[in-house]
């Protein structure tokens, strides 16, 4: 039994999801990757894929070993690079997935300037807010803004994603300020459909913890589109200070509530487990630190 091609066909078709998807990454026919994976089950004594005839899926035994034969075979890759020219400068397909908001306005223009300092890389940027699974996806790097996330990858926090609770000028002088998380149930409110906390925001002040149910006026996956309408008049809002912090720092948004915080958010970049970073994926993530660690620029007051 050639054991690393059997490895590497098992890691493949998980990564996938199919054996024909694998078959055609690895260039074998579907028989002959099935047949690796055959061999591994039959060497360790135990089902590692649930198939269809379509799809494959790990059982709980083949995710534990698919994902100490993924280390495994990521430390292999990386002894070879160790040793050619592209560990010297880092080349290839660097495919990065992040959030579209965070995308489009911060991490566009640091793209930019990566690609500058690294001309010999390519980058594939694919923004977006739904969940999608990194290796299954192929993404060398994934950036996430999330509470403390869990998962099999690496987790390597970037920058702090600060909320802060806003709205306009002229909607306060009408609608009044709130005082209290309670006095939020009296207004329109713009919250994202993607929160944890589902139609509720958390807010803990010198008096505990407080869910608030929003009554909301609008609800959206992108939260552009709730700060634009909070700038418009139409309620009040819960944004990361990366969306809203020129116009709070321009006056377009007040900040209300002040003392009150809710749950904090960070920015984290994920990547696959293994002792050696590819050079690619290495430089990309010292960039990131060296741009927006720290306290990023759109938390500071001009």
């Amino acid at each position: 039994m050639d054991k690393l091609t059997c490895l590497r066909a098992l890691t493949k078709v998980i990564q996938h999801g199919s054996f024909a998807a694998a078959a055609r990454d690895m260039r074998l026919s579907r028989s002959a990757v099935s047949k690796y994976v055959i061999e591994l089950e039959q060497a360790l004594g135990v089902q590692l894929l649930n198939r269809t005839t379509r799809s494959a899926s790990p059982t709980a035994n083949g995710l534990a070993y698919y994902e100490r034969c993924a280390a495994i075979l990521a430390d292999l890759d990386e002894a070879d690079l160790a040793i050619s020219s592209a560990q010297v400068e880092p080349r290839g397909t660097l495919r990065v997935n992040a959030p579209m908001s965070f995308g489009t306005l911060h991490l566009g223009r640091a793209i930019g300037a990566f690609m500058e300092r690294y001309p010999t890389l390519q980058v594939q940027l694919i923004l977006s807010d739904g969940f999608i699974d990194p290796v299954q996806e192929g993404f060398d790097v994934t950036l996430r803004i999330a509470d403390l996330p869990s998962s099999s990858l690496i987790a390597r926090k970037i920058a702090p994603a600060q909320r802060v609770l806003c709205a306009s000028s002229g909607y306060l002088r009408q609608r009044g300020i709130p005082l209290h998380p309670r006095d939020l149930r009296a207004h329109d409110c713009l919250t994202y459909g993607y929160l944890a906390t589902g139609n509720q925001w958390k807010l803990t002040g010198a008096d505990g913890d407080h869910w608030i149910p929003i009554p909301w006026a609008l609800c959206t996956n992108n939260a552009e589109v709730l700060r634009d309408a909070a700038i418009a008049g139409r309620g009040i809002a819960l944004l990361p200070t990366f969306i809203a912090g020129a116009d709070l720092q321009t006056g377009r948004l007040t900040t209300i509530l002040a003392d009150y915080k809710v749950p904090e958010l960070s920015i984290y970049v994920l990547y696959p487990p293994t002792r050696h970073l590819s050079a690619k994926v290495r430089v990309f993530i010292d960039f990131l630190v060296e741009r927006f660690a720290g306290r990023p620029y759109w938390d500071l007051v001009e």
